[in-house]
């Protein structure tokens, strides 16, 4: 199965997560695209870049899209490491989860510094930045 993850390549944690996943991509099943690099918008144009930029989507094969941890825990799942985020799809913890993904969504770039010590990168995007 070949999942599209459109992630934000300006958040220090997003651009480190998308790192690891295309480390344990070894099939070649996840295809990641950065909403912030130039021409994302003209490529992708059925899809509203706002909705984009407030929470991870991706896409499945069939065009449809999922977001929030739904995402995260199929593309871990789909490299083979999907158990550690399984107990977040369970419903006895799902609406928590979901909650308290929200709120980092809202405030991924501080919680990226509070954590990583790496501020919003804009000049760059994606694996190839370097600033800190």
């Amino acid at each position: 199965m070949k999942l599209t993850i459109f992630y934000d390549g300006y958040c220090p944690l997003c651009v480190a997560e998308m790192n690891k996943l295309r480390a344990y991509d070894r099939d070649g099943n996840l295809n990641m695209e950065d909403i912030q690099l130039p021409g994302f918008k003209e490529r992708f144009p059925n899809l509203c870049w706002q909705d984009l930029n407030n929470r991870i989507y991706g896409q499945l094969p069939d065009g449809s899209l999922i977001s929030g941890l739904d995402v995260t825990y199929l593309a871990w799942k789909t490299v083979g490491k999907g158990w550690v985020y399984a107990p977040l799809r369970w419903p006895v913890f799902r609406w928590v989860a979901d909650a308290c993904y929200r709120i980092f969504a809202r405030h991924r770039y501080t919680i990226s510094y509070v954590l990583t010590g790496k501020k919003r990168c804009e000049s760059c995007s994606g694996s190839f930045c370097s600033k800190d």
